[in-house]
């Protein structure tokens, strides 16, 4: 007997879907996962993603905000308080969704270099 097919990667990460039917969507809410998929039943509840998801964000999202924020100081020498307008609004949904893609990309790994032990 073969193993059931896991959906594509990307398909999982990018447009949060479940891991094995990539029908079912994989939150329940902003950052939490579903206890299992209301497509095809699969328990989602063993999937943890730890801190992978945090750190993801730290590093990329912060990243992209320090450069950010040098290239528009040293291009258009905007007053501070516009620096603290401008960054928080784009830092805040950019860790959001840097850290849903993570979350589901770490969830759909688990789920296809684990599926034997977790019995899915």
């Amino acid at each position: 007997m073969s193993a059931p097919r896991a959906a594509p990667l990307a398909q999982v990460a990018l447009l949060g879907r479940c891991p094995r039917c990539g029908r079912g969507p994989l939150f329940s809410g902003l950052l939490a996962i579903r206890d299992t998929c209301p497509a095809c039943g699969l328990d989602l509840s063993r999937h943890d993603a730890g801190d992978g998801p945090a750190v993801a964000g730290i590093f990329v999202v912060g990243t992209l905000a320090v450069i950010g924020a040098l290239v528009v100081d040293a291009r258009y020498q905007p007053p501070l308080w516009l620096h603290a307008l401008l960054w928080p609004a784009v830092v805040l949904p950019l860790s959001i969704y840097v850290m849903r893609v993570a979350k589901a990309a770490l969830a759909g790994l688990q789920y296809r270099h684990r599926r034997d032990e977790a019995g899915s």
